[in-house]
């Protein structure tokens, strides 16, 4: 079987949409465009999968107990610890391995992942050449090598910043590669005792379906412009920085080819629905006036979707569903980033907390930070705030005040052209390269 479609097995996790949504850009450089769920896939050993589900059980748990007030934020401030990332000055070794690191080789000493990686080495010799196993999580990473994989090992990261439990228990005599999303990990991976030549600085993978090729760029450049209308109601941006857009992007059109729209994205948990559910009384009279459209993503949460529709049925909006308010729903995951993206293509601004959509900011859609769970997100809006692409959501009772004066201001104009003019946008065209060269 010929290799030249495909370069890699590319394996991911199902907790939460972080690792599955920055894996699905790279199904197509995959083995018959899958990709593995380690902790999910036919035939998983029991006892393999109750390791995996007993730490995702407790996540989702934490994530949502976090909003009952004092013992809620006391719980999740002493899991918190555990993942903590250290500052990064001044800088020093920070190769000593944490207690959760330790705990994960443990497991993996005592035959953990020892299934997964002898079924992805099955499939090389279905192939005839060993593949590079590319993971967007840690651990099966680190199964891969202790269970001596084959081919190549590659661990995508999705956070603007990593703890220590990214890096293997013996950085320095270890063979995992690193695609770093930006030179903040790649700094902090090197902290970590990792050997430079083992990290490769690519910028996340984003969906090409929102970028087009990678020498034009046509879509994303065209769907930035329609979009930069109406961030800009005012045309103070287009004063500033019109001959900028111009030479670097292309020419604005007369007028934009959709009405402005937000997105609210919660994340798998679905630990913030009610959060934009505030927005949502608050920007009804807008909606009602046709003079904003909200998407509100459930994910494949069907228990969401259902609590979306309670919500808007009580407001009063049931005849601007699909037309004014549309709900992101689907029962597969692939399914639900596909349309997720689509949609994307006509949003104008993106509400979420600082998960791996942060990086979504570099296709020149304006992040609305909603509050952090956890030390790595709390970074991510550090990093976001750093690259001028993000701003702080205020009270979302009041959204309907301070969305419009950030409209006016060209504060979220600004903030998509710097996220857009600034950021890596070509992470999948990146890695692909690079796997191409490994094979080779």
């Amino acid at each position: 079987m010929s290799s030249e479609n495909f370069y890699a097995h590319i394996i991911a996790v199902d907790m939460g949409y972080g690792h599955q949504r920055t894996a699905f850009p790279l199904r197509n450089l995959s083995f018959k465009k899958e990709v593995i769920n380690a902790n999910n896939y036919s035939g998983i050993p029991k006892k393999d999968k109750k390791i995996w589900l007993s730490s995702r059980k407790f996540y989702e748990f934490i994530s949502k107990f976090k909003r009952f007030p004092l013992i809620g934020e006391f719980a999740f401030s002493l899991y918190n610890k555990f993942q903590s990332i250290p500052s990064y000055y001044p800088k020093r070794d920070l190769s000593q391995p944490t207690f959760s690191l330790r705990k994960i080789y443990s497991l993996i000493k005592k035959g953990w992942g020892n299934d997964l990686i002898r079924k992805i080495e099955n499939k090389n010799k279905e192939i005839g050449k060993s593949l590079p196993l590319v993971t967007t999580f840690f651990v099966p990473a680190f199964m891969a090598e202790s269970f001596n994989y084959s081919g190549e090992i590659f661990c995508v990261i999705c956070d603007a910043d990593i703890s220590r439990s990214w890096a293997p228990l013996n950085p320095q005599s270890s063979r995992i590669k690193y695609f770093a999303p930006n030179s903040w990990v790649v700094n902090r991976l090197k902290l970590y005792g990792v050997k430079e030549k083992n990290i490769f600085l690519t910028g996340y993978p984003l969906p090409v379906e929102n970028i087009g090729s990678e020498e034009k760029m046509e879509i994303l450049k065209n769907d930035f412009l329609s979009r930069f209308l109406n961030l800009d109601s005012e045309k103070k941006c287009q004063q500033r920085y019109g001959l900028l857009i111009e030479k670097k992007i292309g020419i604005l059109p007369q007028k934009s080819d959709h009405s402005l729209t937000i997105l609210f994205s919660i994340g798998g948990a679905g630990a913030q629905k009610e959060i934009v559910i505030r927005y949502l009384q608050s920007l009804l009279e807008k909606i009602k006036n046709r003079k904003i459209k909200v998407i509100l993503s459930a994910g494949v949460r069907k228990e969401v979707k259902d609590f979306f529709e309670r919500k808007i049925k009580d407001f009063g909006l049931t005849a601007f569903l699909e037309d004014q308010i549309e709900i992101l729903f689907k029962k597969e995951i692939k399914d639900y980033f596909s349309l997720f993206n689509q949609r994307l293509r006509k949003t104008d601004i993106l509400w979420t907390k600082p998960s791996e959509l942060s990086f979504y900011s570099a296709l020149g859609i304006p992040i609305i930070i909603a509050p952090s769970i956890g030390s790595q997100e709390d970074l991510n809006k550090k990093w976001l705030l750093h690259m001028g692409s993000g701003i702080l959501e205020n009270n979302p009772d009041y959204a309907n005040e301070w969305i419009f004066d950030s409209l006016r201001s060209g504060r979220l104009a600004e903030s998509a052209l710097q996220g857009f003019l600034n950021e890596e946008k070509l992470g999948v065209f990146r890695i692909k390269k690079i796997l191409a060269d490994f094979l080779n």
